[in-house]
């Protein structure tokens, strides 16, 4: 009898359900590289991680620091935390910016938001550098001149501005007299932003570059489309805030 008693003792407590309420003096140590809380389910896992990071994780670095998965797993436990969030209407959603992944607020709280980063926005980006980066963005590979052709005045000092906040970078040189450096915008632009990739820039009507024997009324309407696209630009900023102001930040303090 006692023989049996010890195993029904045994078998009573192999039977116990991972996520019942035992004490933690009773809980076996996890092994390593378990999980110490095996109950939890991958998507939560997923889910506090973009919420502490300051930037856009790639599917494969989240797995990579989850211990388990694929990036394959990582994208599905997205779309099921957004399935959720959709059902219980959250104000966020998890989207896919630069390449990886980033908890964005919904464009529908935007007038509110807008209000509260409005004042740090225009102190961040002005309407110089906006005028200048929508350029850049639009032109890149670009040179200097090519700025200054469409702008009419020299970007040499806003250019080095762009660069120090991240915005802009040098891809290379131009093979023209000279070897002028060419610019483009970064990865960081792109988080700003909130685009997945240059692909999608708001579609507006491609920048002509005036050649030197173009008379100034060609200028003119080329400062006229410049003006257009700095617009589209900039409303293409405020309709994805990112949850963090991680971008804001890192442009501040440049």
């Amino acid at each position: 009898m006692e023989g049996a008693a010890l195993t029904m003792e045994s078998t009573s407590e192999d039977a116990l359900p991972v996520d019942s309420d035992v004490s933690p003096d009773s809980s076996p140590a996890p092994a390593d590289g378990q999980s110490a809380e095996p109950s939890i389910a991958p998507a939560r896992i997923v889910e506090a991680i973009l919420l502490a990071s300051d930037t856009q994780l790639p599917a494969s670095k989240i797995a990579s620091i989850m211990g388990v998965g694929t990036a394959k797993d990582v994208r599905a436990h997205i779309e099921t935390l957004n399935e959720e969030y959709t059902e219980r209407a959250a104000s966020f959603r998890i989207e896919e910016i630069a390449g990886g992944y980033q908890i964005l607020t919904l464009p529908i709280f935007n007038t509110w938001l807008t209000k509260l980063l409005r004042v740090r926005q225009e102190t961040k980006l002005t309407t110089a550098a906006m005028e200048t980066l929508s350029v850049v963005a639009y032109k890149q590979p670009c040179t200097r001149a090519d700025v200054e052709a469409i702008r009419g005045v020299a970007a040499g000092d806003m250019l080095n501005k762009l660069r120090e906040m991240n915005l802009v970078k040098i891809v290379g040189r131009a093979e023209d007299l000279g070897r002028p450096i060419l610019y483009g915008t970064t990865k960081c632009f792109l988080e700003a932003f909130g685009l997945p990739s240059l692909e999608d820039l708001p579609q507006v009507e491609a920048l002509k570059l005036a050649p030197s024997s173009k008379a100034a009324s060609t200028d003119s309407q080329e400062n006229v489309e410049h003006d257009t696209t700095s617009a589209e630009l900039g409303d293409a900023a405020s309709r994805v805030i990112p949850f963090n102001e991680t971008v804001e930040e890192d442009a501040g303090g440049a």
